[in-house]
């Protein structure tokens, strides 16, 4: 592309991908010189009636000048962007910058006029809405502040576009023209209005993936076997019920059908629109096969051709041009490499992937980054034996492979408001976007349960996965991902057990658990099993081996009616004798009472009672049905890994599906889990506020920033100037003054005041109290020399460690806070006590910033040894009203510059009344271009 000839480069970094608001892509980049011929084709195809409302007259054509005004901008004053679909225009936006006059102007003018023009057959889908988020963020960026435009009345799709943005806005009316006027300073409104579009638009893209009207599987094999033509019958057998055609070049002229499937020589050839296609060509003939998808209108791609980014880097070339070669034709791709995906409604059926037969449907969403754990998952979600029982099944499967478009947000975009779909569960081996999936999760954790085990968490991601680079440690990513309300376990075990008790049991109140069973040792090891989860569990209650089934009606009815008791575990081992109970007798029992009082979750731990486990899921299995003359299978020759054919309708909601655990660790951990999360839940309803603070000086402190940015690029602040920055947000340190020399040390004690302290603060002694590289509580002069002649003969020259003089602040208890700005997570906010057991132990806890009232409390009480700040072992309580507020303070600070990239407060003293930050340190940066309050965009290929 061509530089523009004007003062300023190309900007490259304004080029993006957005989803449209009915699930395509187009691309939004700069228009430049290059552009002439593209905009008066652009301009011939749009109706006289829109060239009327953007030109307020008859304009049929462009002129020269016209064209070229157009064309021809400096990227400052005078910008135009265009969206664009197969490379062509489908839609132009431009500002200029204007006086107080309403004539052009340079900086520091501040104020824009505005323009769209949106070509008729792409109205209605979103693309006006999208293009004035880029050239809002474009406008910031150049310093403008405010855009004005001028509409006509009759006008009212743009009107609506302007008033409906979110913007501080101003309306008036004169000579027949109704003009606009905001500001582009984000607001809450405006990011809301943003996000909601985000999720709409994200949503659609994969419910057009799965759930289209016709697929076409391309690559299908000439004979049986071989992956396209497998995936052929899959979706066939599975009963899809759209258009389905094969499709193979390789196919002679007069072959119409593969398999009594319509078969066809190339995509184009299908005579009708084709919503999916399914990819299985060798790499090297996906970008032909890409071209006539989308030329004939296809909507979205499934790939699972590999060859590409985890090949090495060649392959990953191949994955960024097969990214940027879909999105030219507004496709999304799932892929490549990819397992494939599964839509159990009975509306769709399609099983587009690999795994020979379709799960039955039920209420869970499933993703896998992998394909081998994708189908891992699935037969463990449905076999009846070796594992967890009492099972549901999937509502719809994704296994993303490389994920180079559509990832795991977006596919949390779809399952948010999906009404198939009660519980979520996610294999991820890496986030490509971890500010935003934190975001994502947080709102559908509100809803519905979000279950995620992580792969890859103490090495680097796999090859065919492209991320942002991310210094926090997987730690502190996991515990931020807790706070987004995301239930983190550690294996594909935990998150198939907690993902079936989340199914089909509703939320514990509560931490208190009632125990019984026909096994006194069992029954021991449960309550055993609660304590080490933190639970609060009922003494066990032992109905004895003798136990008929009306005895465990009648003793779980009794805990389930008992208002001291928020869930029910039910051990059982099998009996012996004439008094053994009969598995479905057992299984019948326990599912009345739970049906009588289905309000608390009731789970059941087994040992080697396969035949309960089918009992107690048997209204509702996902497992094969045996004939009612067919004699029952041993545990044995239950199905271990073979899914069940997709069967008409699903499980009734009146089913109440019990699920079994083979050991009590399990169930109990997953129980836990369930109670974790359904506190967030409760928490998450009042979130709390972000406290005002009357002397924070926000200006003041932006207007420091600026000239000391205006030194370099980055830097770490001084001792002064960090005291003046954190003043401007009510943050006070304690002064401490150099003491190259004991003459200088007794001079600093006498300008502070007595008693002081002397602390080394080279790099290897800073902090480090352990070592000797502080003196505290010296009274007079006499003491602190001493102490200065004892610290240079063990430590070295005072030049080595740099000592420094400061007044003793009230005893209490030492804590360190952080904020830093990591590239992937965003900002982070982190909290521990002082010293080195705390480091060692990673004794450490961390929010988002901003955070609220509400999360600084509990950020201060999450940490193992938060009982030295509550007065443990008759101590004096520290005040944590004070840490707290310090908290929120050091969060606001971040939160409203964003070129403050890192803070750190060590130590800080909290005493009995008040606290004393001893020691600070920042470091400045110039804010990105582009943040996470700008525009909509698919990351970047």
């Amino acid at each position: 592309m061509q530089t523009s000839p004007d003062r300023h480069e190309y900007p490259a970094h304004w080029e993006a991908d957005v989803v449209l608001r009915d699930g395509g892509t187009a691309r939004i980049r700069p228009i430049t010189v290059d552009d002439a011929e593209r905009l008066v084709s652009f301009y011939e195809q749009v109706s006289d009636e829109s060239k009327y409302y953007r030109f307020f007259a008859p304009y049929p054509r462009l002129s020269a000048k016209d064209v070229h005004r157009f064309t021809h901008h400096d990227f400052v004053d005078r910008v135009g962007l265009a969206a664009t679909v197969g490379g062509e225009f489908i839609a132009t936006v431009r500002y200029d910058r204007i006086g107080a006059d309403g004539t052009p102007a340079s900086a520091p003018a501040d104020e824009a006029e505005v323009a769209f023009l949106v070509q008729d057959a792409h109205q209605g889908r979103g693309v006006a809405s999208a293009l004035l988020e880029h050239i809002g963020a474009v406008a910031r960026e150049r310093g403008i502040r405010r855009f004005a435009a001028e509409v006509l009345p009759a006008n009212t799709k743009m009107i609506k576009v302007f008033t409906d943005a979110g913007y501080t806005q101003k309306r008036s009316f004169e000579d027949g023209v109704v003009r606009l006027e905001f500001d582009l300073e984000p607001t809450d409104r405006s990011l809301a209005v943003q996000y909601a579009r985000e999720h709409r638009a994200e949503a659609r893209s994969v419910q057009r993936l799965l759930a289209p009207g016709s697929v076409a599987v391309i690559g299908a094999g000439r004979t049986p076997g071989g992956v396209g033509r497998s995936v052929l019958a899959n979706i066939r057998d599975a009963g899809f019920t759209g258009r389905l055609y094969a499709v193979n070049k390789a196919l002679p002229e007069e072959q119409k059908d593969l398999d009594g499937v319509p078969a066809h020589r190339s995509v184009r050839d299908i005579d009708g629109p084709v919503d999916l296609a399914v990819v299985a060509v060798p790499a090297e003939h996906v970008p032909e096969v890409v071209t006539e998808c989308g030329e004939h209108g296809v909507q979205g791609l499934v790939v699972v051709s590999a060859g590409y980014a985890e090949s090495g880097t060649e392959g990953r070339e191949r994955q960024r041009a097969l990214v940027r070669q879909a999105r030219t034709y507004g496709m999304r791709i799932i892929g490549p490499n990819a397992f494939g995906i599964i839509n159990t409604s009975p509306r769709v059926r399609l099983n587009a992937s690999l795994a020979p037969e379709t799960p039955r449907p039920g209420r869970i969403g499933l993703f896998a980054q992998s394909g081998a754990i994708g189908i891992a998952l699935l037969s463990r979600l449905h076999r009846r034996g070796g594992g967890v029982t009492g099972v549901t099944g999937v509502s719809t499967f994704v296994s993303s492979g490389n994920r180079a478009d559509v990832s795991g947000n977006d596919v949390l975009q779809y399952w948010y408001e999906d009404p198939d779909t009660d519980v979520v569960l996610m294999y991820l081996e890496s986030i490509g976007n971890p500010r935003k999936f934190t975001r994502l999760a947080r709102r559908t954790a509100a809803a519905k349960p979000l279950v995620v085990v992580q792969g890859a968490r103490h090495g680097a991601a796999p090859q065919g996965h492209a991320v942002r680079a991310t210094r926090l440690p997987h730690t502190t990513v996991s515990a931020l991902l807790r706070q987004a309300g995301v239930i983190r376990v550690d294996t594909i075990t935990e998150l198939v057990d907690a993902g079936l008790l989340l199914a089909r049991q509703p939320l514990p109140a509560g931490p208190r658990v009632a125990i019984l069973g026909n096994s006194e040792s069992l029954g021991l090891l449960t309550y055993d099993a609660c304590l080490a989860e933190g639970l609060r569990p009922h003494p066990p209650q032992d109905l004895t081996t003798a136990a008929s089934a009306a005895d465990f009606h009648t003793a779980l009815s009794r805990a389930l009616a008992d208002d001291r008791c928020d869930a029910v575990v039910v051990t059982a081992i099998p009996a012996v004798g004439e008094g053994s109970v009969a598995d479905a007798a057992l299984a019948g029992a326990l599912r009345s009472a739970v049906a009588a009082a289905p309000a608390k979750p009731v789970l059941v731990v087994h040992v080697e009672l396969g035949g309960l486990a089918e009992a107690l899921s048997a209204a509702a299995s996902t497992a094969p049905q045996t004939g009612a003359d067919d004699p029952p299978r041993t545990r044995a020759e239950s199905p271990q890994v073979t899914l069940s054919p997709t069967p008409p309708g699903e499980p009734s909601e009146d089913s109440h599906l019990i699920p079994a655990y083979p050991a009590a660790e399990r169930a109990v951990r997953a129980l836990a889990q369930a109670v974790s999360y359904a506190q967030w839940r409760r928490d998450a309803a009042d979130p709390g506020r972000v406290p005002e603070y009357e002397d924070i000086d926000e200006k003041g402190a932006a207007t420091l920033i600026g000239g000391l940015l205006a030194r370099g690029q980055g830097l770490t602040l001084g001792p002064e100037e960090t005291c003046d920055l954190l003043g401007h947000y009510g943050i006070h340190v304690h002064r401490a003054l150099p003491a190259p020399t004991p003459d200088a040390a007794a001079e600093a004690a006498r300008t502070l005041g007595y008693p002081v302290a002397l602390k080394a603060t080279a790099p290897h002694l800073r902090h480090r109290a352990d070592l000797g590289g502080v003196r505290l509580d010296l009274a007079d002069e006499d003491q602190l020399r001493r102490s200065y002649t004892e610290l240079t003969e063990l430590f070295g020259a005072p030049e080595e460690l740099r000592p420094v003089v400061q007044r003793m602040a009230p005893r209490g208890v030492d804590v360190v806070v952080r904020a830093v700005i990591d590239p992937a997570a965003g900002a982070v906010l982190s909290f521990g006590l002082a010293g080195a057991a705390s480091q060692l132990l990673g004794d450490t806890a961390h929010r988002l910033i901003p955070v609220t009232d509400k999360e600084a409390t509990s950020l201060v009480r999450s940490i193992r040894t938060a009982p030295l700040l509550f007065g443990w072992r008759g101590s004096a309580p520290a005040d944590t009203g004070a840490l707290e507020e310090l908290l929120l303070r050091v969060s606001r600070l971040v939160d409203d510059h964003p070129e403050v990239v890192a803070v750190t407060l060590e130590p800080v003293v909290v005493a009995s009344h008040g606290l004393s930050v001893l020691g600070a340190s920042i470091r400045l940066a110039p804010p990105p271009a582009r943040d996470d309050l700008g525009p909509r965009t698919l990351p970047a290929y």
